[in-house]
């Protein structure tokens, strides 16, 4: 991948980072908490953050000092 796909695959992985944690919030006030969903959800917000750590990674070189 080149540096303009990265940083497209990086921001539809941030904006969908903040969707679920829109979703688990959401999840969490309603009276009929699917403490499942919510865990699934959770996960899925766990994996998204490792990818776009990954991919922060790969855009910004090491420097070494």
């Amino acid at each position: 991948m080149d540096e303009a796909e990265l940083k497209a695959r990086l921001n539809a992985l941030t904006q969908e980072h903040r969707d679920l944690d829109a979703a688990i919030e959401a999840l969490a006030r309603s009276t009929t908490a699917d403490m499942l969903q919510i865990a699934r959800l959770k996960k899925r917000k766990l994996r998204l953050k490792d990818e776009i750590a990954l991919i922060q990674d790969l855009l910004i070189p090491d420097i070494i000092a």
